[in-house]
C-alpha cells in the first residue's frame, strides 16, 4: 500500500521559515516525480515544486520561486520543502504527490495535479501577518 505522509506544517510569522517533509513508502519511487502542491480555502490546488527521485533540476511555481526549495533524501525515501520568507498568502494545506513519468497520466508538464497518482493527506501551513 502506497503511503505519502506529510509533516512539518504549523503556524509561523511572516518572514519566517518552515520545512515540510514527505515520507514515502509502499513501492519503489526511484523513477517517479515527486511534487508539492498547495490549496488555500476557496482556491484551486496550486503547483509549488517538483523533483525527480533520480536527479535532475527541480522546478517551481512562479509564486514560490526563489523562496522555496525542494529536495530529496533517497536513503530515507523522503522529500522536503524548505520554505523561506513566508508570506500570509502562502497559507494553505500543502500536499505531497507522486507521479510516474512513464504512466498514462503524465503529460510532460509535472505542474498539473491530474498527472499525480499518489497523494498524501496534507499538512496545514498558516502564516500570520
Amino acid at each position: 500500500q502506497v503511503q505519502l505522509v506529510e509533516s512539518g506544517g504549523g503556524l509561523v510569522q511572516a518572514g519566517g521559515s518552515l520545512r515540510l517533509s514527505c515520507a514515502a513508502s509502499g513501492r519503489t519511487f526511484s523513477s517517479y516525480v515527486m511534487a508539492w502542491f498547495r490549496q488555500a480555502p476557496g482556491k484551486e490546488r496550486e503547483f509549488a515544486a517538483a523533483i525527480r527521485w533520480s536527479g535532475g533540476s527541480p522546478y517551481y511555481g512562479d509564486s514560490v520561486k526563489g523562496r522555496f526549495t525542494i529536495s530529496r533524501d533517497n536513503a530515507k525515501n523522503t522529500v522536503y520543502l524548505q520554505m523561506n520568507s513566508l508570506k500570509p498568502e502562502d497559507t494553505a494545506v500543502y500536499f505531497c504527490a507522486g507521479a510516474d513519468p512513464n504512466g498514462d497520466r503524465w503529460s510532460g508538464s509535472g505542474r498539473i495535479s491530474n498527472e499525480y497518482k499518489y497523494w498524501g493527506r496534507g499538512t496545514q501551513v498558516t502564516v500570520s501577518s
